[in-house]
């Protein structure tokens, strides 16, 4: 038996190996039949769609995920090696007051000790799933509540320009919709607040492979795959130059690859580490340094692609047609340079910053804790 009448609040959390086991569909009846509340890694970040959306954990997941984790007395891992963003520096800092249930399918991930009594299971993420599934298990729609609670207190803090134009992205994407992100800063935005509608989307993200340009090629590929099927593409202005030559591909192809490029001008994930860690000396990362970023509109015309240039996100909603029709387009969509990734674990510390006021975080601690 897995699940005890002792745990009050047990979390399910998700990796890529459930959707490489064909069990997503396993997960979300498992999650109807209990109300357990679902968390995912960065790489299994699209396995929690629609009302099952909660967010990741790690070290720039969401807030609410990594506290809810805190929280919980039960974490059953399945599809997911708990690697150091997931764990932290120090693994007896990550879910302190919980058990430990792991399945895995690589033996060699599992031959890691994450916690002083944990149970393995070397299980493929569908078996498992099976074993779950047969068990008697308690309603956990209280706890549940509590953890939806607790995101919608959250949801105005951490929140940047970035996330602001994700959101704003994915209130006018489909259901089940396809999409292709890149490397970087973008990609963590998405990561944080792209909520796909409906159960069947993809979001194709490049993990911790640091695959900076893979964005569109995914895109490309995704399209090509669905029979030139309809894709939405999140890009930085930093990768996306490292593939821009493939737009002759997407318009020879006629691809319907709708490309949203986050502008702030700057290489993000290691300009941020220059300004915070490196006194503003930006090495080959921002203007002042020797990094600069072409006229994307200009371009993408040339390739006989349509493409708008917005000063910010709002005016997506110009341009709804051009999202709903079937012909590629590009939106370049202009950020702040100062744009910063939060919340963000540190390393050495294992703290999170920016540090919340100490009545937001009680409160938000007190909604778990209930």
């Amino acid at each position: 038996m897995i699940f005890h009448s002792t745990y009050s609040k047990p979390v399910l959390l998700i990796g890529n190996g459930v959707r490489s086991a064909n069990a997503v569909n396993m997960v979300y009846e498992f999650a109807e039949k209990s109300n357990i509340p679902i968390l995912t890694t960065l790489n299994g970040v699209d396995l929690a769609q629609d009302e099952f959306h909660i967010g990741f954990i790690g070290t720039h997941g969401n807030r609410v995920a990594n506290m809810i984790l805190n929280e919980c007395d039960l974490v059953i891992s399945v599809g997911a090696r708990l690697g150091i963003r997931q764990v932290g520096r120090d693994p007896k800092g990550f879910a302190p007051k919980a058990d430990l249930v792991r399945a895995d399918i690589d033996e060699y991930e599992l031959s890691r000790d994450i916690k002083k009594g944990e149970r393995k299971y070397h299980a493929d993420a569908r078996d498992f799933m099976r074993m779950l599934l047969s068990e008697e298990v308690g309603d956990y729609s209280i706890w549940k509540n509590q953890c939806l609670a607790a995101k919608e207190y959250l949801r105005k803090y951490d929140v940047q320009p970035g996330n602001l134009a994700i959101s704003k992205i994915s209130s006018l994407l489909p259901v089940n919709p396809i999409v292709a992100v890149d490397v970087g800063m973008n990609q963590c935005w998405a990561a944080q607040s792209l909520q796909l509608k409906g159960r069947e989307g993809r979001i194709h993200i490049g993990g911790g492979f640091g695959a900076m340009g893979c964005g569109l090629p995914y895109a490309i590929g995704s399209s090509i795959a669905t029979n030139n099927g309809k894709v939405f593409c999140i890009c930085g202005d930093g990768g996306f130059q490292m593939n821009i030559q493939e737009l002759e591909t997407v318009k020879r192809e006629n691809l319907p690859i709708k490309i949203f490029v986050m502008n702030n001008r700057v290489l993000g994930k290691i300009s941020e580490t220059q300004h915070f860690s490196h006194g503003d000396r930006f090495a080959a990362t921002a203007a002042s340094g020797g990094y600069t970023v072409p006229d994307f509109c200009k371009i993408s015309e040339a390739y006989g692609i349509k493409a708008a240039s917005l000063s910010t996100y709002e005016e997506l909603d110009e341009y709804v047609n051009w999202i709903e029709d079937l012909e590629p387009c590009l939106f370049d969509i202009s950020l702040p340079e100062a744009s910063f990734l939060t919340p963000k674990i540190k390393f050495e510390t294992g703290l999170i910053s920016p540090r919340l006021e100490d009545s937001v975080f009680n409160e938000a601690k007190a909604i778990l804790a209930k």
